[in-house]
């Protein structure tokens, strides 16, 4: 399975932007944008560099690209099947994203991020209605039933996991027995329940050239 390797902060500061991509670390003094931020604080930089239109539209792309930590190749695949869909492009997308395994499983707080959280799904810890689904980019239905391999329950990892999902926000279309830690689908995600700090409206004019 294709998947990016570097170190996640680069990519975070190529967009000079918090993405979240590493977990409890990205709200800890050690993100390299707050350190930035920090060592910047007084400083005057000067003018900064204009951006053009379809450069805005690249990073509003990447951005969502990196976020839920798939390559080119399949953000293009992704954005064919959503231009196939009725409705909004746009949100056709992000539903899409929001509908891969390894983002309900970070979703319904049983990773710290989404590559913890494809790590979790590749080594066969996460059952789909009680069978082993080991591929990420497994798309869930309405009513699919999320939980952990008997096996995995086991380690100590899972006990982790199992104090801090107590803590964590679980969307509305998601439901989590906390007792089992068995996760459901609901319903599929509509757009008011997406994240708004994505313009995939500029992902969908940088397609259309």
């Amino acid at each position: 399975m294709a998947r990016y390797t570097g170190p996640n902060c680069h990519l975070c500061r190529y967009l000079n932007e918090k993405l979240f991509l590493k977990g409890e670390r990205c709200l800890s003094p050690k993100c390299p944008i707050e350190k930035k931020n920090m060592s910047s604080r007084g400083r005057f930089h000067g003018r900064p560099p204009k951006i053009s239109d379809r450069g805005l539209q690249l990073r509003e792309k990447q951005k969502l690209r990196f976020s839920y930590g798939v390559l080119e190749r399949q953000f293009r695949r992704f954005f064919s099947e959503a231009i196939r869909a009725s409705g909004s492009t746009g949100d056709n997308l992000r539903i899409l994203l929001e509908r891969r395994l390894d983002n309900i499983v970070y979703r319904l707080g049983f990773a710290d991020s989404r590559a913890q959280a494809r790590q979790i799904t590749n080594h066969g810890h996460i059952l789909v209605n009680g069978r082993k689904v080991n591929i990420p980019s497994f798309l869930v239905k309405s009513g699919d039933v999320i939980s952990w391999h008997q096996s995995s329950r086991k380690t100590e990892f899972y006990k982790t996991v199992v104090e801090k999902v107590k803590a964590k926000a679980i969307p509305g279309w998601l439901s989590l027995d906390e007792e089992k830690m068995e996760g459901a689908v609901l319903n599929l995600p509509v757009k008011d329940e997406l994240e708004a700090k994505f313009d995939t409206a500029s992902i969908v004019e940088y397609y259309s050239r």
